[in-house]
């Protein structure tokens, strides 16, 4: 054996016995007589002594050690004399008796302790180095005990974990299909799915009434800290289920979660908010309710009133900042900066003052009268010492703007807690959105998605007017979840597909297999999927996942570590039937 314990198992109750250790060298302090190593692996630290009276073979070995080496070290457990409390390990030490270099190492690129100071791309390049740090350590344990409590949960809830295939048809799903040619097959490719939504289908017509996978998805879609190509679900399906049912059971399951891993308990029943009430209040269909600080309206309040800004929009709202009465100019221009970032889109803002003495003022007060703006503030739940911020233009840009000027203000004032949880469902979205620029309708969640009952009336005559029978989990200002009531009719999934711009033609070669199996008695089903990593950041109160994938992508999807995607052989290429064409 290699060792006997680990580097965070010994404790003062063990003073007197014999061990032998493996790990790696964190740090090594020569004092001249007396040389300490504190030696590591994934469990903790253990400090190592090398005496003055240690036999010659041990000091010389020990003189040869740098950072990162690996060892094999036996020795006694003793009492260390000045104790560190912070370490588990903190009052033993090891007196080293024999010590083999199992491995030496190059000094790293950067210092593999809690804080370091390599920047992102160095340290995804060396990420095997990168791991060995306590806080990816930690992410990895979090998404590893994460992984076991859904499988025990969803066990005992009677769901069957069954996988899919990673090669199957291309299917237009929303995303960018990453695609595998087949050599097998000239000509022809496999995608890679973006997620198994027919395949779960499928098992529901098999008869597999309850079904999860862990499950690996791709899509090739432009990045951000929460994005990668390849990204891992929680994808569950029920049958014989109406969406009370579904909820019912993720509800559960995210109680467990929070239970179980976070120490947290949540409400009994989750609140359950109309799409468009989210986009009123929040000016998401993600609201962060961990704050108040709520959207509203105030177009009737100001119109007419000779400020062309506002006269002429066709939606203005505001928010009243708590406090912020006091902010200065320049706090104010840094914000209207924000707004007007090119990803947010504002044409800038226009503000109230409440001051503590009861006065107010404003950037338009020669439009306005005192009162009116009192009013405004009224409106907007403001009192004295808090400042109002407004926003005009299209109706659903100006909410979103809003909504970003408020998760920056939350973030400003401290409101946004990552140990805070604040989940909800949000529920009836729209069935359909419409793109100006195709003049044609796309499916809000996916085109297997049900309407709601008492809507199907309209899908012909007004399919702006229809909502879905879908539900997305949120906590915390993030889409954690989502999922839908599955269309199991086979004339409700053809007029859909008509709705959408599919002939019949594209919609039997893209999705006939399915079509086919529901008329083979498809039951009524539903189902979601959890964004795991997603959840994994938020369990860690992280904003990106890259910490809780052992190795991401960066931001233009590439691995530095191994230099993917890369060139291949001519031969290769041959073999698949393919030429490249130049880059323009």
């Amino acid at each position: 054996m290699y060792r006997t314990h680990t580097c965070g198992q010994l404790r003062l109750r063990d003073a007197g016995q014999t061990v032998t250790l493996a790990g790696w060298v964190q740090k090594v302090r020569n004092l001249g007589a007396m040389t300490f190593i504190d030696l590591r692996d994934r469990y903790g630290i253990t400090q190592i002594a090398v005496e003055e009276n240690s036999e010659p073979a041990v000091r010389e070995t020990a003189a040869r050690i740098g950072r990162e080496f690996v060892l094999q070290v036996t020795g006694k457990v003793v009492e260390r004399e000045s104790k560190n409390l912070k370490m588990d390990t903190g009052e033993i030490e090891i007196v080293a008796s024999q010590i083999v270099i199992l491995n030496d190492a190059q000094t790293p690129p950067f210092t593999i302790e809690e804080h370091s100071d390599g920047g992102d791309d160095l340290r995804m390049k060396y990420r095997y180095l990168d791991l060995r740090r306590p806080p990816l350590q930690r992410a990895m344990i979090l998404r590893h005990r994460m992984a076991h409590a859904v499988r025990t949960f969803l066990d005992s809830e009677g769901f069957l974990e069954i996988e899919t295939p990673y090669l199957i048809k291309s299917t237009p799903e929303g995303a960018r299909d990453f695609v595998v040619p087949s050599r097998m097959n000239p000509n022809q490719f496999y995608a890679l799915p973006q997620s198994p939504q027919t395949l779960k289908q499928l098992l529901m017509v098999a008869g597999y009434d309850r079904y999860f996978q862990i499950v690996r998805c791709f899509r090739d879609e432009d990045l951000r800290a929460d994005r990668q190509p390849e990204f891992t679900q929680i994808d569950c399906e029920m049958s014989f289920v109406e969406q009370e049912d579904v909820l019912d059971v993720f509800e559960r399951m995210m109680r467990h979660m929070f239970r179980e891993i976070a120490g947290v308990e949540i409400a009994e029943r989750l609140p359950r908010m109309p799409w468009s009430e989210a986009m009123e209040r929040f000016g998401s269909d993600k609201p962060d309710l961990r704050f108040g600080m709520e959207i509203h309206e105030i177009s009737d309040l100001v119109k007419g009133s000779g400020f062309s800004l506002f006269d002429d929009a066709e939606y203005i709202g505001a928010v009243a900042a708590e406090g912020c009465a006091t902010y200065t100019r320049k706090q104010i221009d840094e914000l209207t900066e924000y707004v007007k970032r090119p990803q947010i889109g504002a044409k800038g803002l226009v503000w109230i003052r409440l001051d503590a003495e009861g006065g107010v003022k404003s950037s338009v007060d020669k439009f306005y009268t005192p009162e009116q703006l009192q009013t405004v503030a009224a409106r907007c739940g403001a009192k004295s010492g808090d400042l109002v911020l407004a926003i005009c233009g299209p109706k659903y840009k100006s909410l979103s703007q809003l909504c970003a000027l408020r998760l920056e203000l939350g973030n400003r004032l401290g409101l946004r807690d990552p140990k805070k949880f604040a989940p909800l469902w949000v529920v009836d979205f729209p069935m359909f959105e419409w793109d100006e620029e195709t003049q044609r309708f796309y499916a809000m969640h996916h085109p297997f998605t049900s309407p709601k009952p008492e809507d199907v009336q309209y899908l012909e005559s007004d399919p702006a007017r229809v909502r879905a029978n879908a539900y997305d989990f949120v906590c915390n200002g993030t889409e954690v979840g989502g999922g839908s009531i599955r269309i199991h009719d086979r004339q409700l999934q053809a007029l859909i597909f008509k709705i959408l711009g599919f002939t019949k033609e594209k919609a039997e070669e893209q999705f006939g297999f399915l079509m086919n199996a529901f008329s083979y008695g498809a039951p009524p089903h539903g189902g979601l999927a959890f964004g795991f990593d997603r959840m994994c950041s938020l369990f860690g109160g992280a904003d990106s996942i890259r910490d809780y994938i052992a190795f991401p992508k960066n931001n233009a999807g590439r691995d530095v570590m191994l230099d993917a995607p890369s060139a291949i052989d001519r031969s290769q290429l041959d073999e698949l039937f393919l030429d490249l064409k130049p880059v323009q």
